[in-house]
């Protein structure tokens, strides 16, 4: 028997979700194609930059992260434990956050952490691994599946700010992970244009 093609097999994410979800499609004309996986692979310096940026507004991450960026010219382990931990709170760093890099950047080099091995683990899997890091909750290891490996589906449980947009959107009532089931398999996008939303 001839298996029939699945009409949503060659859908782009934007193109299923403006199916599934008529909010959403909404917000997919309003922002346009989504960008969130148009980087470059670095999920060493995608790490850092989410402990860096852990319970701060974005403004002020980014100002921590420039300063953090200008002591150590590029993030990479080697260079993250060149500088004392004493110059990183210098920069704006917490000391527990500045010892968290540093033992990140210590596994990293000596093979404890090869985050290479996640990619072969389901989100479940990858993010107990990355929540026996110093640091590393498990909103930052949501963020890391998302922006540091590029998964296409992730539903960040731990994100209140996705949350927040829910209710605004689809009523003070919806619940978070019924409305999410929807998006499969492409939550980690949907969950970009509720970002934007917030962000507009």
């Amino acid at each position: 028997m001839t298996k029939k093609n699945d009409k949503h097999s060659t859908d782009t994410p934007e193109e299923h979700l403006s199916a599934a979800d008529p909010i959403l499609s909404q917000l997919i004309v309003k922002f346009g194609k989504c960008t969130l996986f148009q980087r470059n692979y670095d999920p060493y310096g995608t790490l850092v930059r989410s402990i860096i940026s852990q319970q701060l507004s974005a403004k002020v991450a980014d100002t921590i992260e420039g300063r953090v960026l200008a002591l150590v010219q590029d993030f990479n382990p080697a260079n993250i434990l060149e500088i004392p931990i004493d110059r990183l709170r210098e920069a704006g760093l917490s000391g527990a956050k500045s010892r968290y890099i540093h033992e990140l950047s210590s596994r990293v080099i000596d093979g404890r952490m090869n985050f290479d091995d996640l990619h072969a683990k389901s989100n479940d899997e990858a993010i107990a691994i990355l929540s026996e890091l110093p640091g590393v909750g498990r909103w930052t290891a949501e963020m890391f599946l998302i922006f540091g490996l590029g998964r296409s589906d992730v539903l960040a449980q731990g994100d209140a700010g996705l949350k927040r947009a829910v209710r605004l959107l689809y009523g003070e009532k919806a619940v978070f992970e019924k409305v999410g089931k929807k998006w499969k398999p492409f939550r980690s996008v949907a969950s970009w244009y509720l970002w934007k939303y917030l962000d507009s």
